[in-house]
């Protein structure tokens, strides 16, 4: 009894030690989440806005553009996958993987060849560990993304969407993202960034008046230069979106930890106690069998 009674005050400080870190590690993920939020808030308006500047210019114009004109045949696709640098977030990367590799297999049931950027510890381990290629890789600033590694994975990206499929371009770029919708809510997102897809004006009570724009000087220059802010920042609010995301499923993930951590102290202790007092019982009854033998032995 005395072993096993050991054994379940060394599981209950297990326990504990676990809570204490699990504990930690949501409140840490709680603290990183309110500036995460804030600043997905800041960048989404921006976003919405060049988006529909874009639109408005792809939608109002006649001229043909490489980066709004799909091409007659796609023959290879782009998948920009958004994963975190760590782990212990729940079902956070293995959802945004498996909604990677379902776009991949629909892609391939188009006849497209799927090329693959990556952005995130995970995403690379996961295909490294199944020796899968992939054109380039980023890592290390997932959990605070910066608009530098935005900028760099927008030029990477149409600096291959640039060149011809042959020369090893692509035709067209999807990137596969977490959105934070609530702090229980993350889903994985996909979006075909190019060629663009133009959306016409929304009728009924939400339609809005499209404004009227004079291009100057041209329409192709001003597409131009707005296509690749337009890649930027939608890689950019993706990442931040990413990041919020990884932060709240962090902390649902640490206070699930903590909250298990708590039922195997109270199952433990109620073991211990249970051992405890079997071992109390057994030593009233040698003590009392003890006595019972002098008595009779007399």
């Amino acid at each position: 009894m005395g072993a096993q009674l050991r054994v379940y005050r060394q599981k209950i400080k297990t326990a504990q030690t676990t809570k204490k870190i699990t504990k930690a590690m949501e409140l840490i993920a709680a603290s990183r989440i309110q500036k995460a939020q804030a600043r997905v808030t800041a960048s989404t308006p921006y976003s919405r806005a060049i988006t529909r500047a874009v639109s408005a210019v792809a939608t109002y114009s006649n001229v043909e553009h490489v980066l709004t004109t799909e091409p007659e045949k796609i023959e290879r696709a782009a998948v920009v996958i958004l994963t975190s640098d760590r782990g212990l977030a729940g079902a956070f990367n293995s959802q945004v993987l498996r909604e990677a590799e379902e776009l991949s297999e629909l892609l391939r049931s188009q006849g497209k060849e799927v090329v693959y950027f990556l952005v995130g510890r995970k995403a690379v381990g996961y295909f490294a560990f199944r020796r899968r290629a992939s054109e380039q890789q980023w890592t290390g600033s997932s959990e605070n993304p910066e608009f530098e590694l935005a900028k760099d994975i927008a030029e990477t990206v149409l600096e291959a969407f640039l060149r011809d499929a042959s020369d090893g371009g692509v035709d067209e770029i999807h990137i596969v993202y977490n959105r934070f919708v609530s702090m229980m809510t993350q889903t994985p997102e996909v979006v075909r960034m190019l060629p663009l897809e133009v959306v016409e004006g929304v009728e009924g009570p939400d339609a809005t008046v499209q404004p009227l724009y004079e291009f100057e000087p041209d329409v192709g220059t001003v597409l131009d230069s707005l296509l690749p802010v337009y890649i930027e920042s939608r890689i950019f609010n993706a990442l931040l979106q990413s990041a919020a995301a990884k932060h709240a499923a962090t902390q649902k993930a640490m206070k699930s930890a903590s909250d298990n951590a708590d039922k195997l102290i109270t199952d433990y202790t109620r073991l211990a106690n249970n051992a405890r007092q079997a071992e109390i019982t057994q030593q009233i009854s040698e003590i009392v069998g003890g006595a019972d033998a002098l008595v009779a032995a007399k």
